[in-house]
Order: structure tokens, then sequence, then C-alpha cells
């Protein structure tokens, strides 16, 4: 058994919080009079189901490597190991003599699962295992019915959290709380340097694709800009709530209070959180039962003509391809192509999620989970099964000049781009008679 390295130290275990500013958790450790020991685990588990150049694992890297460099002017480093979490903490336990491990709670089913084991294998050592809310304004039990029940439909829910809001205090445009300064804390950090693995060390490769810095002064003019995905009116905020590289208090501090259609998509974000937290059963299930009879067709090469955005319905394809090449799609596109995978093809929607999240740099598993079954129909506050969009009507109302499409499908109106795959009537009807004769 190795030395213990020092004493007494608490550790704080950066997740999905990549930020030293307005880190409820890491504020928290700093607080403890320990010395702390900022570390970061590269979980396998995670790992092993990704490309080895996934832009989002490339993401967390660079932005370790900032931190990295912030805390090494201060004398100190981050740790950074690499392993199945469980197995890291048995190593970290020899390594070190510790006081306490602070992190954020995270709500999605592995994360608690993995949180579970971790924390038992410390309270046999005697070791706290202290988590904070970090990531969202309200958790999973803070905005809840009048019954004490979770919200299944969005608009009550909103209304709930902004009077839950307005109660505590918080005003848009002002801080949630109070924020500590980290660099007020700098010798509090461990005082010991490490060596920043290289990303070959780690089994990495760069990316092809970045993730873009975010834009929130698009937020004032979001309402009327967002439907149209020619214009660059989204905030390519997700990656960054996602990761943690920055909080959500600051987004909020930075908001003006008419930014509400933009303060709603955040709260939309919490409401998808809770149903995952309350509803774990969602990630492979229907949230609503009675449409678990449907017989989906899921014909592999029309789910591969709609992978590649070969659909013939230039909507469609414009999304697809934008998607393969940059990681993003737009947020009214993300809808179309979601309604014709379910709708159209009759594809099961478990198939289109699980490519969204093997290719979206904003990939949050609640919200892709919910909005993917909110355009099935058979999620919680979902579209109702007979509305069925038709792409060119869409096409016709929110790029009539083809920009978008025209950027992402050159060869539209020439031989070489194809017929529509399925006549949007036929679709229809057949989804239509599909979904009623599937309802339980």
């Amino acid at each position: 058994m190795k030395e213990p390295i020092q004493k007494n130290i608490s550790i704080f275990w950066f997740r999905r919080d990549l930020r030293l500013q307005d880190n409820t958790g890491l504020n928290r450790a700093l607080e403890s009079g320990h010395p702390v020991l900022a570390l970061f685990i590269f979980d396998d588990e995670i790992l092993r189901e990704l490309p080895a150049d996934d832009p989002r694992v490339a993401f967390i890297y660079e932005s370790l490597l900032e931190m990295d460099q912030q805390l090494k002017k201060w004398g100190s480093s981050l740790k950074i190991y690499k392993g199945s979490p469980l197995q890291v903490w048995r190593e970290i336990l020899d390594e070190y003599d510790i006081e306490a491990v602070f992190t954020n709670r995270d709500y999605e089913p592995y994360a608690i699962s993995r949180d579970e084991s971790v924390e038992d294998l410390l309270t046999r050592k005697d070791i706290a295992f202290k988590t904070f809310k970090d990531q969202v304004i309200f958790e999973g039990n803070e905005v809840l019915k009048d019954d004490g029940k979770p919200y299944h439909v969005f608009t009550p829910y909103k209304n709930k959290w902004l009077r839950k809001f307005s109660e505590k205090g918080f005003k848009i445009g002002e801080a949630a709380n109070h924020e500590v300064s980290v660099g007020d804390y700098r010798a509090q950090f461990v005082q010991q340097t490490f060596e920043f693995p290289s990303m070959e060390a780690l089994g990495l490769k760069e990316a092809s694709i970045k993730v873009r810095p975010y834009e929130l002064s698009i937020a004032g003019s979001y309402d009327k800009n967002r439907d149209y995905p020619a214009i660059d009116g989204t905030s390519h905020l997700g990656p960054h709530l996602r990761f943690g590289t920055v909080s959500i208090r600051k987004i909020i501090q930075a908001l003006d209070p008419s930014h509400q259609v933009f303060l709603s998509e955040l709260i939309w974000r919490e409401f998808f959180m809770q149903i995952l937290y309350h509803y774990p059963r969602v990630v492979n299930e229907n949230f609503k039962k009675k449409y678990d009879g449907i017989v989906w067709r899921n014909n592999e090469q029309e789910f591969d003509k709609w992978c590649r955005g070969e659909t013939g319905y230039p909507l469609v394809d414009a999304g697809m391809r934008e998607l393969n090449a940059t990681g993003h799609m737009h947020n009214r596109v993300r809808m179309i192509t979601a309604g014709f995978l379910c709708k159209h093809l009759l594809i099961d929607w478990r198939w289109g999620e699980g490519y969204f999240a093997r290719k979206l740099l904003d990939y949050e598993l609640s919200s892709n989970n919910g909005n993917w079954q909110w355009s099935a129909g058979t999620g919680c506050d979902a579209a109702p099964y007979f509305r069925i969009f038709n792409p060119m009507e869409q096409l016709k109302k929110f790029d009539k000049e083809k920009i978008y499409v025209g950027k992402w499908v050159p060869e539209l109106g020439t031989d070489d781009y194809p017929e529509p795959m399925v006549d949007h009537r036929m679709a229809r009807a057949r989804a239509l008679e599909t979904y009623k004769s599937g309802m339980e």
C-alpha cells in the first residue's frame, strides 16, 4: 500500500461541471477547511461506447486542460484518472487520506447508480460523500404538483417553476445565489502539480468537429428567429450546459426579463430532467404505455436513407446532413426529421434517439429522450399522434427561399436528387391507422 501523499484532504470530483467559477460543490469543498484535490475520471464505461475522436470527449479534454492551466498558476493542478469509476476510487483511497469527497449531483440513471456504488465504498471507509445541486435551478422534487406528484405537462410545470423562482427571491438578470470567487481560495487547493496526460495516453484522438462558443446575444430575437434554420438564431448553449463549462445561474443572470421565450427553453430542459429522474424507465420505454402496441415497420434500408439525408424531402435531408457534418441541427428541423422517421417511415423512436445520441454535440439524455418521445407522440405532454408534419409545407413556411436546404442539399433540383422515398398522403394515412390499431 502506498504512503498517503497528503493527509486530511477534501476531494472535488468534476463530472459535468467543467469550470472553476460558480461551481456549487467546488465552492463547498474550498470552504471545508481542508486542502482540496481536484480530479476528473475518464470513465471507461462511457468511453468504450464512443469513437476515439468523439468531439464531445475532445471538448471535455480541452475544458479540463484549460482548468488545469489555471490551477497550475495557483500552484495546484487537476489529477486525471482513467478507468471504471469504482476501481479508480479504490486506487484513490490507497493514495490519499481523505476527509470528504464533494461533487455535484447528476440525475441520469447510470450516474445515480455509479454514485451510489462510490458512496457505498466511501461510507465503508468513514468518508463523507457530499453532493450538491448545480446543473439546474430546481431539481427532481423541488417543483411538484400540489399533491406532491411530478408534473407530466410542461405549461403548469413552467408556471410553478416561475413561481418558485420568484418566491426564492431570484430574478432574471440577477445572480441566483451568492457566488464564491475561487481565486480567493486559490491557496486552498492541494499545492502539488501533476502531469496532464496527452490525448494519446488516454486513447483519444483530435476531433474534426469542434464545439462552438455559445452566443447569448441572440436571446432578444430568439422568439422571432428560432424557427428559421437559414438564420443563425440559436445560442449553441447546449454543449456548454451539458458539460457545465458555464453555470445555469450565470446564463439566467445574463438574460433580460423580456427574454421569456429563451427562458422557456431552459425550463424545458429542467422539465425533461425531472421526467427522467422520476421515470427512469423512459430511457427504453414509451412514457405513455398505451402506445406499447404500435407495430413499427423498422425498415433498415429506409433508416439508412434517413441517416444519410437521402429521403427526397429537402428539409429532412438538410437537417440530417447538417447533423452528420457539424454535430448540430436546428431545433425546428430536429422536430421535422424526428417526426418524419416515426410517422412517415414508422421507425421506432428509439432508433432515431440512438442516432442523435451518437451525433449531437449537445446530446443530453433527458432532453433527447423527451423530444423524441414528443415527436413520436409516446411521451409526456407529447404532440398528439395525429399531428403529422408535412415536410414540404414546413419547407415553404420556414425556408421559403431554400437558403438552408440549398446549403446542405446542393444537388436539389437536379437529376442527382432522389424522388421522395414515400408519398406524404399515403404515409400519413398509414401512420394514423398504425397508431390507432396499436393503442392499448
